[in-house]
């Protein structure tokens, strides 16, 4: 459960949004949240920079 705490928390943020007709914000929060996914999931992996 403690891993969809992020999502869940993101998705409700969003629903509730667009209940308020945030649709603009909404769409940037989702956005924002698909970014920060894909970087998490894409970025470049760092090097361990002690020599073994």
């Amino acid at each position: 459960m403690k891993g969809f705490l992020p999502w869940l928390t993101v998705l409700a943020v969003v629903l509730l949004l667009g209940a308020l007709r945030q649709r603009a914000l909404a769409t940037v929060v989702s956005l924002g949240w698909l970014a920060w996914c894909a970087w998490t999931w894409f970025r470049p992996t760092r090097r361990d920079s002690r020599p073994r």
